[in-house]
């Protein structure tokens, strides 16, 4: 089922503009905070994790040549004097073993090959976690292992490492305090433009924007919206005009044709043909003053006001449309109560109603058009072919014809009329298939039923 809807939308202020949802309002300032916190953030972490790699790198080194040469020497100063091993230092601590006794040897140490390893293991009394490096050499005779305990180089290291963590945290949040200062001191002029620039809306000559600004890259936005507001103005303001003296210079022409119609009308003797044809020129005579009232009205984005009687000005378009029906094999008729009364020019409901009518009665070879009042709508339903899918997608674009239009004239601009009356005046307008055949049009007024 398709349908349009041309009701005010929720968003739109009263002078008419859409108002954006506030989440997007300061999507800029947010922007630029984020991008300094990303980067303080980025920053400081690349800082510490190449600290904490190059800390690690340099210490590895360090402690590995050190243990290696402290091995060596161990070892000579063993081939030198063999009664003088097995010493403990302070955090070091060095072994022999003679290969024809390796099963002296700790397990954990008899696999490793020469150089310097890394052992973590738990001290089966206190079953405390101990970290050392291991220094190895194996000679064919004898194996010389040297031990540096770097449980304070951990401790060190954990704590250097939460340092770094606590740093990230505190220029990322410090950055976020630069980003928010600086996103303020950016965006104020941009939120000073705006500012202006809605207050600007207000009037009918809008505010020169560039003198209250530097000439910076705001200053040149407030220069370029000055020009466009001005060209904007004039092309608005020709429109008006052109609208206004097009109004003007077809009333006269259709005031002189009304005049010559009922003066012709009045006359005496006039045979039922010649009368026929007068009546059609008056009902066209009136249609095209409503018409251009109505266009007039939407030019000017302006509501006219009235309390025009829905059932009479349905009554006297079916009225128009019988005498068109060429002997079409169509019943025109009204349903519903009285009653209904629409704070809008008679021009307007005219307009709208005629609209949807006449296209029923162009598309329905036979059958019947009915026009039900409800409480506070009208529906126009007919038993002709119905909507395509394409139909219903684009019933109001401007200059779209529906499929059952090869042969009947018009530009195709009568349901957008109809939308643009719907929209100035927060009425509804909905065109669906029929439950069975034909097509609803449904035109609902405003609560109170103006």
């Amino acid at each position: 089922m398709a349908s349009d809807t041309a009701s005010p939308r929720p968003m739109r202020t009263r002078n008419g503009r859409t108002r954006r949802k506030a989440r997007y309002r300061r999507r800029l300032r947010s922007r630029i905070i984020l991008s300094f916190v990303i980067f303080g953030f980025g920053l400081t972490t690349l800082i510490a994790t190449t600290a904490v790699y190059l800390r690690n790198r340099v210490e590895d080194q360090v402690i590995s040549a050190a243990l290696t040469k402290n091995n060596n020497v161990f070892a000579e100063g063993f081939y030198r004097n063999p009664d003088a091993i097995g010493v403990p230092f302070e955090k070091i601590q060095g072994r022999q073993f003679s290969t024809s006794k390796l099963d002296r040897v700790p397990e954990a140490w008899r696999d490793l090959t020469n150089g310097v390893h890394e052992i973590t293991e738990r001290d089966p009394l206190t079953r405390k976690e101990r970290v050392y490096r291991l220094a190895v050499r194996k000679d064919p005779q004898y194996w010389f292992f040297l031990a540096y305990d770097i449980a304070e180089e951990r401790e060190s290291q954990e704590r250097l490492n939460r340092a770094l963590i606590g740093s990230v945290g505190i220029f990322t949040l410090l950055s976020a305090l630069i980003g928010w200062w600086s996103a303020a001191r950016v965006m104020s002029p941009v939120s000073e433009l705006a500012r202006r620039l809605r207050a600007s809306g207000d009037s009918t000559e809008p505010e020169q924007l560039s003198a209250h600004f530097p000439e910076d890259e705001v200053g040149q936005l407030a220069s370029a919206l000055d020009d466009y507001a001005e060209r904007l103005t004039e092309v608005v303001q020709r429109d008006r005009e052109f609208n206004a003296d097009v109004s003007h210079e077809l009333r006269t022409p259709l005031a002189v044709i009304k005049g010559a119609v009922e003066l012709l009308l009045s006359r005496p003797g006039i045979d039922e043909k010649t009368q026929a044809r007068l009546l059609r020129i008056q009902r066209a005579e009136a249609q095209c003053t409503d018409l251009i009232s109505a266009l007039l009205l939407l030019s000017r984005n302006e509501r006219g006001h009235g309390a025009t009687d829905v059932q009479r000005v349905a009554e006297q378009l079916l009225d128009a449309h019988r005498t068109q029906l060429g002997g079409k094999p169509l019943v025109l008729r009204t349903e519903g109560g009285t009653g209904l009364v629409v704070d809008a020019p008679e021009a307007a409901v005219n307009v709208a109603l005629g609209n949807l009518i006449g296209n029923a009665v162009k598309y329905t070879t036979q059958g019947e058009v009915v026009v039900r009042l409800l409480d506070n709508a009208v529906e126009v339903v007919d038993s002709g072919p119905g909507l395509s899918a394409e139909d219903a997608a684009r019933l109001f674009e401007r200059g779209y014809r529906g499929t059952h239009a090869e042969h009947s004239l018009g530009g195709g601009i009568g349901l957008s009329i109809v939308r643009r009356l719907c929209r100035l005046y927060g009425w509804e307008v909905r065109v669906v298939p029929g439950e069975e055949k034909g097509v609803v049009a449904t035109l609902t007024f405003s609560a109170g039923g103006g």
